[in-house]
């Protein structure tokens, strides 16, 4: 599939990577940036006439910094997947979404960057992500900005990069209030474990001392043209007992701001149902690991 491109390159800096887009661009013709690798080679698109290869920049990391979470945009989902830290951290939810992602080879292969830059509806590691705060650092010719990862995706396959390179995604601190606890948890359904997504969902809650909902967030995908936060399911929630009750009606609100359509996968009324049963076992375990049944 590649034998209709002009020009590979595989830059050492950040700034050259970028410069070398761009002159690619202005001959002409559709590129990207690449790293696994993986996707273009699914989506075969042969309008391709160039590639830069940014595996070799300095972007492969996850470590704490000032206080948030730093993950470069070269990290394998592999890395994610088997990180000690990432597991401990927010219930592992992030690093079992990456374990989600296509087989062994592939998460050996795939980058977060490239998942996320993909702008997949299914992308499994954007719904934790969104239930994590988290933003995205970009790269271009004026110097980098950083967007909140819910402004990120435009549309199917569509982001806000405009001929920018992903480098960071940065996961704030989680944000407890004292005497709070917090949970998170990620579901997803599939043919197989590690196939596209048919669903997916991941939650996050944060309760006071007497038990009641001070913070929540419900993100779901591969139901609407991007990643979704369900914002009224998590205002529904705050100030609530996370009881059973309020998991079902919180789950309900969630479905019916799903926009799901029908596919090979699946039809668009079983993804409606299928939220509305992820997200309330999503928010069930975060209940569960925060000593309440429901």
């Amino acid at each position: 599939m590649f034998d209709q491109l002009r020009a590979f390159h595989r830059p050492t800096t950040i700034a050259q990577a970028l410069r070398l887009f761009r002159t690619e661009r202005r001959r002409g013709g559709r590129g990207a940036f690449v790293a696994g690798a993986t996707d273009v080679v699914v989506l075969g698109d042969r309008r391709l006439r160039f590639l830069v290869d940014v595996t070799n920049l300095p972007l492969r990391y996850i470590r704490r910094r000032g206080g948030r979470w730093a993950i470069g945009a070269t990290s394998r989902m592999a890395d994610l997947e088997h990180s000690a830290e990432l597991r401990r951290f927010a219930n592992g939810a992030l690093a079992e979404a990456a374990g989600t992602c296509g087989s062994l080879q592939i998460r050996n292969l795939a980058t977060i960057g490239g998942n996320l830059a993909n702008a997949s509806p299914a992308c499994d590691t954007a719904p934790p992500l969104l239930a994590l705060d988290a933003s995205v650092v970009i790269a271009g010719p004026r110097g980098r900005r950083t967007i909140p990862l819910d402004q990120f995706f435009r549309g199917v396959n569509r982001t806000a990069l405009d001929g920018g390179l992903l480098v960071e995604i940065l996961i704030p601190a989680a944000s407890i209030p004292r005497g709070g606890r917090a949970a998170w948890s990620f579901q997803k359904l599939g043919r197989l474990k590690s196939d596209i997504a048919v669903v997916n969902a991941a939650t996050g809650i944060v309760v006071d001392k007497g038990g009641h909902c001070t913070w929540a967030r419900i993100a779901l995908g591969a139901v609407a043209p991007t990643p979704l936060r369900a914002r009224r399911a998590e205002a529904s929630l705050v100030g609530q007992v996370p009881d059973r009750a309020a998991i079902e009606a919180a789950a309900a609100r969630a479905a019916g701001e799903a926009k799901p359509v029908s596919d090979v996968r699946s039809t668009a009324d079983y993804r409606r149902e299928m939220s509305r049963l992820l997200v309330a076992r999503a928010l069930a375990e975060c209940a569960g690991r925060l000593g309440r049944s429901s």
